[in-house]
């Protein structure tokens, strides 16, 4: 198996499942392999902390991989733990609230679970060589610098003396509310409830240059009641000054005669907002926000949890879970970026009407408009929000929400499960380069301690279907006791790890324990595990030959990618993913590409033609990538610059016009061509040179050749088809095909 990279997730969100229609859920399998808190521990794939400390509550709230640490909150105590071994030497910073503040907590009466104690809710890089951590201080929030060192090798690990400031508008008072932070340019951005009782909410920006911001106070338009779950920067273009963080959050809403229900929200802002000039002054004037769906069935579901966010270009992975005296459930739903933003340039909305219900406006929209950041791509002459007229800023006031709903890819979810014990509150992707293409693992948290490793694979009626590999408890506890405290942690992407924290500690799991589906092939080949394969003695992990490489080719010259499968039986099939692109794609023997048994034959290269070719071989339903390349197009002239630099001669101009062999160039080829087709191939060349030399100019040899190079491809047309009967063949007629020649 090859590991192209393991993405890290950073986000907890929470959501409702209403408004969807219940869709038909197939009853799903057990996992094909339980292993308790025991048997995992026996494996040696699971590695617990095991220090002793009076402390609860483990957040795993930042990765170093620069440092190769992991620091981790809980009640009083910060740890930076090795990632490779959790237990090796770690660092850790006492930071209790001082006795005279907890005994004011305890007697204000909050301390009826233990909360009066300092609880780690923020973590976040300063520089290389200090952290800026807060925590809720006996409800009294409070922030400090950690000093880390500059090398992880120096073991550096100490607060900064004389350097505690207020934590008000960055950590929460009350330990059991949610709070989400970014820090970005020395700025920190943060969704949290700023006073003691729990009642103002609110979206902040602290420390930096920029003014201080907030969300309008009190109004329930922006916020009503909401529960943080993350913030996210996602790029929106190119250009800086659009750059968008994303707030990921649960709130309350209603319609007129109806209960409040929760409802999922992504909301967003612009970075460089300054707020108004006259009206919203030090407050948003970019925030708006969407309402995210996932189509969970049940009767009457009261709240979803998104409890994760994974972005991959980007696409967003949540969790959601319904609980309710008639259905209980949980499923997976996927977002797409693309739709988040075409949802955010839609109507916005707007009450109205007898009954003051929720519509799409249709009165005009002011310029610039409403949520456009300053200075971007379409407000280049706009330096500030501050420059926005008013009635720019008075509609983003009274119409801070879409009118439009975002629905998940395909408009169902991923992943089902219903009329079970818990329900999913976590999840973490990775996505594995097998031998047979590559795959996206969830690894999906429950609220019983355990964590399941599940696939999603495509069928040919466009459904598709799930596997459950295996499911490992992870804490030896009755799980009860750990409802809604076991957040998976974040991956790293050197150590193959997946590290998980809930209320009781820390541990690490290896991605895979092939071993355990078997001492048989079949059962490794039946488990489907893309980490796992069968290497003729034993299960174990799947490291598979596929060969990769770059290959360089010159805008207007040809290339060959070379590819023989060394079965007659196989049928083989070119893919070609371009750059900055997730889609691989079919190429055909069309235009300036040939593919023949030994490659693909690419004639008058042009920029477009650039991306990772994939030969892969099918026999039997059976798939396996035989070459995996990466092409390379140059530019003509960027190689004449090199070879005028090296005092080498320039190349000449190579034509992009269709392309037609010399003799010379004929020779060449005939070497590299399937021999089946040579006779023809052979006789049409001679023909057309013979003719060529007696009259190079007349009309009718042309009309002749187009005729003779038409029979030549009806000739060939039933041996290009000769697999198109495979059942594998008849999945990827739905997919989308190209050559390389299309741009």
């Amino acid at each position: 198996m090859l590991w192209d990279k393991l993405w890290c997730l950073s986000t907890l969100l929470a959501l409702s499942a209403e408004a969807l229609p219940t869709l038909p859920i197939e009853p799903l399998s057990a996992p094909r392999v339980f292993l308790s808190f025991k048997e995992l521990r026996s494996t040696g794939t699971a590695h617990h902390f095991s220090f002793l400390l009076n402390s609860t509550d483990y957040r795993i709230l930042r990765m170093d991989e620069d440092h190769d640490r992991m620091y981790v909150g809980s009640k009083d105590y910060i740890l930076s733990l090795d990632l490779h071994d959790i237990n090796k030497e770690p660092l850790i910073i006492h930071w209790p609230v001082a006795p005279q503040r907890k005994t004011e907590c305890v007697l204000s009466g909050k301390d009826i679970n233990g909360e009066c104690g300092n609880f780690i809710r923020l973590i976040e890089p300063w520089n290389r060589t200090h952290l800026y951590v807060c925590g809720t201080g006996a409800y009294n929030p409070i922030c400090t610098y950690v000093d880390r060192g500059r090398r992880s090798q120096e073991y550096i690990f100490r607060l900064e003396p004389g350097k505690v400031d207020s934590g008000k508008g960055k950590c929460p008072y009350d330990p059991k509310l949610n709070s989400v932070s970014a820090l970005i340019n020395g700025e920190l951005y943060a969704g949290v409830y700023i006073d003691f009782m729990g009642t103002d909410a609110s979206i902040f920006r602290t420390l930096g240059k920029q003014t201080a911001m907030r969300t309008d106070q009190y109004n329930s338009k922006w916020l009503n009641d909401p529960i943080f779950i993350k913030a996210h920067l996602i790029p929106d273009s190119a250009e800086k000054n659009d750059d968008k963080l994303y707030f990921f959050f649960r709130e309350k809403a209603s319609e007129m005669g109806q209960s409040p229900m929760a409802q999922s929200r992504i909301g967003r802002i612009c970075l460089n907002d300054d707020g108004g000039h006259c009206c919203l002054v030090n407050k948003w004037s970019t925030f708006l926000k969407a309402r995210l769906i996932c189509s969970v069935p049940g009767v009457d579901g009261i709240e979803t949890h998104f409890d994760e966010l994974h972005t991959k270009n980007p696409v967003i992975y949540g969790v959601f879970s319904v609980s309710g005296s008639v259905f209980k459930g949980s499923a997976v739903c996927v977002y797409s970026m693309a739709d988040i933003r075409q949802v955010f340039n839609g109507p916005y909305a707007h009450k109205e009407g007898p009954n003051y219900q929720w519509m799409a406006y249709t009165g005009k929209i002011p310029y610039p408009r409403p949520g456009t950041c300053p200075g971007g791509t379409f407000t280049p002459n706009m330096k500030s929000t501050k420059d926005y007229p008013d009635e720019v800023i008075n509609f983003m006031r009274n119409h801070p929400t879409m009118y439009n709903t975002v629905y998940p890819i395909h408009k169902r979810p991923l992943v089902v499960r219903n009329n079970v014990d818990y329900e999913f509150t976590t999840i973490t992707v990775d996505q594995v380069a097998a031998a047979d293409g590559s795959y996206e693992v969830l690894f999906l948290g429950t609220d019983r301690g355990t964590v399941q490793k599940v696939i999603v694979l495509p069928r040919d009626d466009l459904q598709t279907e799930e596997l459950v590999l295996e499911e490992v408890e992870v804490f030896r506890v009755i799980w009860m006791m750990l409802r809604r405290h076991f957040p998976i942690g974040l991956y790293s992407s050197l150590q193959q790890q997946l590290y998980v924290g809930s209320v009781l500690g820390v541990t690490h799991l290896a991605l895979h324990r092939c071993d355990v589906y078997g001492e048989v092939c079949a059962d490794c080949c039946l488990a489907r595990d893309p980490y796992c394969a069968w290497d003729g003695k034993s299960c174990t992990r799947n490291i598979h030959n596929t060969l990769e490489m770059v290959q360089y080719g010159v805008e207007g010259s040809t290339t060959f990618l070379e590819c023989q499968a060394r079965s007659p039986h196989v049928s083989l099939k070119w893919h070609l993913q371009r750059e900055n692109s997730d889609r691989k794609k079919e190429i055909r023997s069309e235009g300036r590409t040939l593919k023949t048994e030994q490659g693909l034959l690419l004639r008058s290269l042009q920029s477009s033609d650039s991306g990772v070719y994939q030969c892969t071989a099918t026999e039997k339903n059976f798939k396996h990538t035989l070459v995996k390349l990466q092409l390379v197009v140059l530019s003509s002239r960027t190689v004449n610059s090199i070879l005028v630099e090296t005092g080498s001669p320039a190349l000449p101009h190579l034509q992009t016009s269709p392309w037609t062999p010399s003799a010379g160039q004929y020779k060449d080829l005939l070497t590299i061509l399937s021999q089946p087709e040579m006779g023809l191939i052979n006789q049409y060349c001679q023909d057309y040179w013979q003719l060529g030399e007696g009259s190079p100019g007349d009309p009718m040899l042309a009309v002749g050749k187009a005729k003779e190079l038409k029979e030549l491809k009806e000739q060939k047309k039933p041996r290009n088809r000769r697999h198109h009967d495979d059942e594998d063949e008849r999945e990827d007629d739905d997919d989308e095909h190209t050559t390389p020649a299309e741009t």
